[in-house]
């Protein structure tokens, strides 16, 4: 007999699999193991940030944000047979449209484009947040500890969630947008951020803001970093070909809980 805690949450891929009884499977029966997903055809990935504009009459502009950031993926699938369609399609109306968020892994964002950070991070060594207090909400950087090679560092456009055990609700997905050494930063910044030699900590920015406030000693996730999100419609449908084939694609926000 195979049990099981939960069921999976995250969208149907070629690296996440889900068994018809609804978790991952893996349990060596034909009928109960985890089947994997189809591989996306494309994937368009857009940043939302509301923004209030105004202009004055002496050309002076004036700009305040006026709502939440939030990343939109469009996913496009190629034709699929019956086989390859059925679980990712009962999987997204087991989500009830909206009402129920789920995950979701980019293929261009699993790993660093720093091969030998993602090697070290994949091997368990992380990136954690350094300074001497927890950090607030609002804030675009914060100084981190890195215990592995200085040279092996996460690359600007890499995508990061914050794993913090003092509020696992927070998880917003961040993109990396500079990264700071002791060899090249920024000094008019916060002096108890700068990055220093031993133990060799880093200063690293990153997009949108922080949607609250983090814990320090909070460790960032570049491995297959998981975004939550939901589907942007109430309505899921695909259509089927006379070859068979079901024509279908997939449109999500992120949601934050």
């Amino acid at each position: 007999m195979a049990v099981f805690t939960s069921f999976q949450n995250i969208l149907p891929d070629p690296t996440n699999t889900v068994s018809r009884s609804g978790d991952s499977g893996g349990y060596g029966d034909s009928k109960t193991i985890g089947k994997s997903g189809p591989g996306f055809t494309s994937v368009k990935f857009n940043a939302k940030q509301p923004v209030m504009m105004n202009r004055t009459n002496s050309g002076r502009v004036i700009t305040r944000a006026v709502a939440a950031h939030s990343w939109n993926i469009d996913i496009s699938y190629n034709n699929l047979t019956r086989e390859q369609f059925e679980p990712v399609f009962a999987f997204l109306m087991a989500q009830n449209g909206r009402l129920n968020p789920f995950l979701i892994e980019l293929p261009q964002y699993l790993a660093s484009r720093d091969s030998d950070f993602h090697t070290a991070t994949s091997g368990g060594t992380l990136l954690t947040i350094d300074e001497a207090s927890s950090i607030p909400a609002g804030r675009t950087y914060f100084r981190t500890s890195w215990t592995g090679a200085t040279t092996a560092l996460p690359a600007v456009g890499d995508i990061f969630t914050v794993t913090d055990s003092g509020n696992t609700n927070h998880t917003k997905a961040y993109m990396l947008t500079r990264v700071e050494t002791i060899g090249d930063y920024n000094s008019a910044l916060d002096s108890n951020t700068n990055p220093t030699t031993s133990p060799f900590r880093v200063r690293i920015h990153f997009s949108p803001s922080l949607v609250i406030s983090t814990s320090n000693g909070a460790t960032l996730d570049f491995v297959r970093p998981r975004i939550r999100v939901i589907q942007a419609s109430d309505v899921t449908e695909y259509s089927l070909g006379v070859n068979g084939l079901y024509k279908f694609s997939l449109k999500v926000e992120e949601a934050a809980p």
